[in-house]
């Protein structure tokens, strides 16, 4: 899944180049083409698909080489997770009803990938023998408010697995307090966003539901793989819900599972999940490059291009972002307005710098 537009991120995210597209940890590597070589290491390159906004098609064509024009899914609007899903369930399906998916956003960060591509394979094993629609949980390592969670049930008996259980709840983003709660309970884990299931499984739970959305895929079965896919998915996307997928099925469902681990996971969401996941300075500073100076300044996330000479004096728990024709800088703890600023920005100077 590739079609969000990153706009926590912004300046450095714009609409035109979301942060799927860029190489924000100087990795040499996008989050788009990080993500395509983690999972290249147990699926051929001929079964990945890209769900991505129409206007992104190219970037994904630029990025992915490897991969066909036919396996990037343009959605010409936005409309969330949940027919992102079901379009890409349903496409799958004209080719191989019986496959199983990894379904996986396309900005996260895996630090322990083996550990991580054991837990796939291991999800894959149970769902090919299982209806059931499964998610990976991530063990807590702090109470963090910026992440969905995942309380356990009873454990699931499966193989000689022993981190396999079904799910009570989902809960939404907590407060400080209620997240120290869920910690201190061991019973929640952070909801990865990660799922894996086969495509009977999902397009069952489609049916039941959201069935005006599967019965509209589903009428449309002959155009896929056609010259007719495009104008169809354009006509039912203007009659889609925007709804997450989480909302949609996940919390309804019976049938809904997680495998609970660690293997170094973050979603890179924000400028504060970048800050916590990135090598910090005596004085607790992340700082982009040799050109920025600081005096008396702690806590900070700096991100300035290195053209330019940056002093900074007397700063403590900043966000301070420049990308081009645009400089931010915001507290840390009030990041949550961003998104405000970007739609002031847009209102009042045009969307250019959006």
């Amino acid at each position: 899944m590739a079609g969000g537009t990153g706009s926590r991120f912004w300046p450095l995210s714009r609409y035109a180049k979301p942060k799927q597209f860029l190489d924000i940890l100087g990795t040499g590597r996008t989050f788009l083409q990080q993500t395509f070589d983690r999972y290249s290491k147990i699926i051929p390159h001929e079964n990945f698909l890209v769900v991505t906004n129409a206007k992104y098609k190219n970037i994904v064509k630029e990025q992915l080489p490897e991969i066909a024009e036919n396996q990037i899914l343009a959605e010409p609007l936005r409309r969330n997770t949940a027919p992102c899903i079901a379009y890409a369930a349903y496409k799958i399906k004209t080719v191989n009803p019986d496959a199983n998916l990894i379904v996986a956003p396309s900005d996260h960060v895996i630090l322990k990938e083996e550990e991580f591509i054991s837990q796939l394979k291991n999800g894959l094993e149970f769902v090919k023998d299982n209806n059931a629609l499964l998610t990976l949980g991530i063990k807590p390592n702090r109470p963090e408010t910026g992440y969905g969670y995942i309380q356990v049930s009873d454990h699931v008996k499966f193989k000689d697995l022993d981190n396999l259980s079904e799910v009570k709840l989902f809960a939404e983003k907590p407060d400080l307090q209620m997240a120290e709660l869920f910690i201190k309970s061991g019973e929640f884990f952070w909801n990865s966003g990660i799922f894996i299931w086969s495509v009977s499984s999902i397009i069952e739970a489609l049916n039941i539901h959201m069935p005006d959305v599967a019965s509209r895929f589903e009428n449309g079965l002959k155009q896929f793989n056609t010259k007719n896919e495009t104008p169809f998915i354009s006509k039912i996307y203007s009659e889609m819900p925007s709804i997450s997928i989480d909302y949609a099925v996940m919390e309804k469902a019976k049938n809904v599972y997680v495998l609970t681990a660690d293997f170094g996971w973050s979603d890179l969401g924000t400028w504060g999940t970048l800050y916590e996941n990135k090598e910090k300075d005596k004085a607790g500073n992340v700082i982009s490059n040799d050109n920025i100076l600081t005096y008396e300044t702690n806590n900070c996330i700096v991100d300035i291009s290195g053209e330019k000479i940056a002093v900074l004096q007397g700063l403590d728990g900043y966000i301070i972002a420049e990308s081009n024709d645009i400089l931010m800088i915001c507290k840390k703890e009030d990041e949550q307005q961003i998104k405000k600023f970007v739609t002031d920005v847009r209102i009042t100077k045009g969307d250019s710098l959006v």
